[in-house]
């Protein structure tokens, strides 16, 4: 079943081109529960054949990102606010909480953003807590952008030199994530070191 579904994806993306990476992505990035592993390397596949350009596979994944996340972002600016103003304090969010994490996402949103996106089922929803702080849109596009550059050029590649078989993609997506989470690991570990020496170095 998961084979036809992926010859499903493969055959839309090649009939709508590079607007239905965007559109498929977009739905990925947002709340719809879409893997990304279905549709960036059947599309870098694709390129492979010589039938897609690989470096505009990875500008419309990106894209579709980038669109997902503001929708995600927007839903939490309009509504989530409200809700969680009136209702939080029985979801162990009050307000205060919420304040907590405006001010969070004032000095660390840069990094929470570009870690999220590179986390497995974190990097669909890291939007949500963005827009509810309402993080500086410039650099929320920009940590989007580059956490979702970097996951959508690792498909487009897979997909190129591994082919349109998702098991031997899903088989290489496991150690490639472990080695990413490592190097999450080693930036968060020096973001925290350079954060702590600037504050101290201000005081």
């Amino acid at each position: 079943m998961l084979d036809s579904f992926v010859q499903f994806v493969l055959n839309s993306v090649h009939d709508m081109g590079y607007l239905g990476i965007v559109f498929l992505m977009t739905l990925e990035s947002s709340f719809v529960p879409f893997p990304s592993e279905v549709v960036v390397p059947p599309a870098g596949y694709l390129a492979a054949q010589g039938k897609m350009n690989i470096y505009l596979v990875v500008l419309s994944g990106v894209a579709g990102s980038i669109l997902g996340a503001l929708v995600n972002y927007y839903l939490a600016v309009f509504m989530g606010r409200a809700l969680l103003e009136k209702y939080g304090k029985y979801l162990f969010m009050p307000v205060e909480r919420l304040n907590k994490m405006d001010e969070y996402f004032k000095t660390h949103g840069e990094i929470t953003t570009f870690v999220g996106r590179l986390l497995p089922a974190i990097r669909q929803y890291i939007s949500f807590p963005a827009g509810l702080a309402r993080m500086n849109m410039p650099k929320f596009i920009f940590f989007t952008s580059l956490g979702a550059g970097i996951w959508v050029v690792i498909l487009a590649v897979l997909g190129y030199f591994v082919g349109n078989n998702i098991e031997l993609i899903k088989s290489n997506l496991r150690p490639i994530t472990v080695v990413t989470l490592c190097v999450l690991a080693v930036v968060v570990a020096v973001y925290i070191y350079w954060h702590k020496r600037r504050r101290k170095n201000a005081a």
